[in-house]
């Protein structure tokens, strides 16, 4: 799960780290608001979304007068803000937020991901802030600093100083870093983080560090235990269909293909999409209804399937481990009667009462292609598309 910009901030800021003083606006007169609020002369306006390189794509604006911070606002909001980052369809920019403008000497980057190959958290800083983290490894490789923390003991206060040294900080300054990277560190373990991002961190002109920007991510399956973290879920910025699933308990992700799968077990599922794609097709979303495909999810499955327009067939491959075949047949004939798909729909069954279950499909006489195996029902549904 991703947050907010000022969600992010926020966080850091209750663990002690250095940012900015800011407000959240829904509106051009609440952004002027902000502005007053703050004082000054100079501000900067950001548009709200999930996505990073929103600058570039003209998501962050700088104002010198509370008229820009007006006009700023009004041509934000409402509109659909497109990143390198979020795809052509872009996503939609529903709240600002205000800052005072900053004077900026350096910019670096900080950064701690979740290394799953080597079990641990890692630490990434550079000289190069403000740039994307892949722009940087390909054009400054050599600049990337990366410190791994023991997870048994966490970030110790000699790797932040050494990533500070690293960074070309001296004096006050190593102090000012060290204590962002610390804390830092502590939100992200505390929290069950993912991604911690935060870039540019600043010097200022006053000799401070500073998290100009911050992004951060969570692990899904910790938020039972984050309660205060999952309040700030925004479905506004995620594929309506992937919650949509998510909130009826199947795990779904959206793809740019024509070929619907509804399949058991994350493991078939990406086989049976390469078996799409050795096939000449491809597939249109990863859906794992998970074990216990009863009529009653295989019927949610199909409506969410459905309702990308891009599908031109369904693929239904399960294998009954826990569940049962027949139980399985039974949702697909209840889903084919009740949303009466004007698409081909093909089914392969394998496992526990699989002789049952396509008997029950052979005599439904509603049409549905029934294989025996997987390679000849991708086949199949390949081969659909390309008669129709």
């Amino acid at each position: 799960m991703e947050i907010h910009e000022y969600q992010a901030k926020q966080i850091l800021k209750d663990f002690g780290v250095n940012v900015p003083l800011g407000g959240l606006a829904y509106s051009p007169e609440q952004a002027v608001y902000r502005a007053n609020e703050i004082g000054g002369e100079r501000w900067v306006v950001k548009a709200q979304i999930h996505s990073g390189a929103r600058g570039k794509a003209g998501g962050i604006k700088f104002c010198t007068n509370t008229q820009q911070v007006w006009d700023s606002a009004e041509s934000l909001l409402g509109r659909n803000l497109v990143t390198n980052q979020t795809g052509p369809d872009g996503k939609p920019v529903y709240r600002l937020y205000v800052e005072p403008a900053t004077d900026i000497v350096r910019e670096l980057y900080f950064g701690l991901v979740l290394d799953r190959s080597q079990e641990c958290i890692v630490a990434v800083g550079s000289q190069y802030g403000g740039m994307d983290i892949e722009e940087v490894s390909e054009m400054h490789p050599d600049s990337l600093v990366k410190i791994t923390v023991e997870p048994a003991v966490g970030m110790q206060a000699f790797q932040a100083r050494q990533l500070a040294f690293r960074l070309g900080l001296k004096g006050n300054l190593v102090r000012s870093a060290v204590n962002v990277f610390l804390r830092a560190y502590r939100s992200f373990r505390d929290l069950d983080a993912t991604m911690l991002e935060i870039n540019p961190l600043t010097v200022t002109s006053s000799g401070e560090v500073i998290a100009l920007d911050a992004k951060m991510s969570f692990d899904d399956n910790a938020l039972f235990r984050r309660s205060n973290i999952s309040e700030f879920r925004d479905k506004s910025q995620e594929d309506a269909r992937e919650m949509e699933a998510a909130d009826r308990g199947l795990s779904y992700v959206g793809l740019d293909g024509n070929i619907g799968c509804i399949i058991n077990g994350a493991g078939l599922a990406m086989a049976t999409m390469d078996i799409i794609k050795l096939k000449g097709g491809e597939p249109a979303n990863f859906l794992d209804i998970g074990g216990g495909a009863s009529p009653e999810r295989v019927a949610k499955a199909f409506r969410l399937v459905l309702s990308d327009a891009r599908v031109e067939a369904i693929l239904v491959n399960i294998f009954a481990g826990i569940n049962r075949c027949d139980w399985v047949a039974e949702g697909v004939i209840q889903a084919v009667r009740k949303f009466k798909p004007q698409i081909p729909v093909i089914v392969r069954l394998s496992g526990t009462n699989v002789e049952q279950g396509q008997e029950l499909i052979r005599n439904s006489s509603l049409g549905i292609i029934s294989t025996n195996t997987l390679d000849a029902a991708a086949y199949a549904a390949v081969d659909s598309i390309k008669k129709s």
